[in-house]
């Protein structure tokens, strides 16, 4: 160990690849797997294993890379991509205060903070100058070969393209994640040469060279090789998409939650559900949002960045970014744009949308209204049909509807207004001004019957 070190580990995140074979303007690593970048997928697990230092490693389209994941992590450039090792001499001046590094592709979400944290255990166990997770695949194809010699012992990785036949048909392969001892990679990384077919700095040639100086190699194979997929195509990214489902709905439903059909529901990895919650197919649950216990939701409904209490019913709606008191029902086909907020026991019914509005405690929009930049007090009822006019074609405007107001159907609210706790508005008004309590606002033009109309008219049309 270095003079000054610690007994620290640092992960080595390496995300400055351009990943051509997505055919994106989106770096890999930005790509989205179970609601989450794959690169942020990897810090999880890092974090989740315990690593005390997270260096991530960009290049391509960097700044975008660093934009999204923020400024918690270190970040070493590599200005010119000429393979992995000369990646990680990149985060040289970050290595000083730890012992040993773990090295891990950002394109690698599937791997669990377990199999980091027994690969770590591995190497500290067995005081490895390096460990290398591998896994043995049916068609190990575009991946490198581990070389074992006679004993077991890893002689070296061998890259797909500068392999021989014999290896080629070797099936266990590196994963591409390994630990080092960090004054060992240091001394190796300035000693490896571009001797292969792409011209790179390969990080695996430092595997070779720990065993040309006698130092010990090991390797630690997982039987999960799902968790080694790396994501270079859309194809690929489908297919983590799929494994993260699977997992995600087998916590879920291992924890008290009710999935109808795991296959044909969508649940992101930041999402919460309380016990005793039933899903049902075609849901998509999004973002960080959180459901109580004892709700039902679905078929058919997407619900976003948004917290609802326990025992609600969503059917076939769309919620974003709002909050969902208990005891609520809300749709069928209901939209909630972001900034709504419900108490307990609303009522939201078919064909409703609200935008950035409050409703209170038992209140009731039962269907076929449009409710807008309002504050809706409790026990108000809004009859269908019923829309505020929010906007004047420049400025927002708020429409304030006190406890016990009635709105009758097909009414329009122009804000701004108010309406005073208890009033009544007839149906089909449009109410311009406030309306005090307990009044009743009516706004619309005398009906008037036109005696024997359509036999005048009639008439007309024969003598034409």
């Amino acid at each position: 160990m270095e003079k000054g070190q610690a007994n620290k580990i640092a992960a080595i995140i390496l995300a400055a690849g351009q990943g051509t074979r997505m055919r994106s303007e989106i770096p890999k690593v930005l790509h989205k797997v179970a609601g989450r970048y794959l690169v942020r997928h990897v810090i999880d697990q890092c974090q989740g294993a315990g690593l005390d230092k997270i260096i991530i490693v960009i290049g391509h389209q960097g700044e975008q890379v660093q934009e999204a994941l923020g400024q918690e992590f270190l970040y070493a450039w590599q200005r010119e991509q000429l393979g992995t090792g000369h990646a990680v001499l990149q985060t040289e001046e970050f290595l000083n205060d730890v012992e040993d590094v773990l090295v891990v592709c950002g394109d690698t979400p599937l791997l669990t903070k377990a199999t980091l944290g027994n690969l770590i255990k591995r190497h500290r166990e067995t005081e490895a100058a390096c460990t290398i997770l591998t896994t043995n695949l049916a068609d190990p194809t575009g991946y490198g070969r581990i070389i074992r010699n006679e004993q077991g012992n890893v002689v070296k990785i061998v890259e797909q393209k500068d392999a021989s036949e014999a290896e080629l048909a070797v099936r266990e392969i590196n994963s591409g994640t390994y630990c080092f001892k960090t004054g060992v990679l240091r001394e190796m990384l300035h000693k490896i040469k571009p001797d292969n077919k792409q011209g790179e700095y390969y990080l695996t040639d430092v595997v070779s060279l720990c065993r040309e100086n006698k130092l010990r190699v090991e390797a630690y194979l997982t039987t999960d090789s799902e968790e080694v997929m790396g994501i270079n195509s859309r194809v690929q990214l489908a297919e983590a998409e799929k494994v993260f489902r699977k997992r995600i709905n087998t916590y879920w439903l291992e924890n008290g939650v009710t999935i109808i059909d795991p296959e044909n529901t969508y649940i992101e990895s930041e999402v919460r559900i309380g016990p005793d919650t039933v899903i049902h197919p075609y849901t998509f649950l999004q973002g960080k949002t959180t459901i109580g216990k004892g709700c039902e939701i679905g078929p058919a409904s997407t619900i976003k960045d948004s917290k609802l209490a326990d025992y609600n019913v969503v059917a076939n709606s769309i919620i974003l970014e709002s909050e969902i008191g208990s005891r609520c029902t809300i749709g069928p086909f209901s939209y909630l744009r972001p900034g709504c907020k419900l108490g307990d026991q609303v009522k939201i019914g078919d064909f409703v949308e609200l935008k950035k509005t409050t409703v209170k405690d038992g209140s009731k929009i039962p269907h076929l209204s449009y409710v807008g930049d309002a504050q809706v007090g409790s026990k108000v009822n809004i009859g269908a049909g019923t829309i505020t006019c929010n906007y004047d074609g420049e400025k927002k405007w708020p429409t304030i509807i006190a406890d016990s107001v009635f709105i009758g159907s097909n009414s329009n609210l122009v804000a701004p207004v108010s309406i005073h706790e208890g009033a009544y508005v007839a149906a089909g008004s449009t109410i311009t001004s406030d309306v005090p309590a307990e009044a009743l606002g009516i706004a619309r033009g005398r009906q008037v019957n036109i005696p024997d109309w359509v036999k005048k008219r009639k008439k007309q049309k024969e003598r034409k």
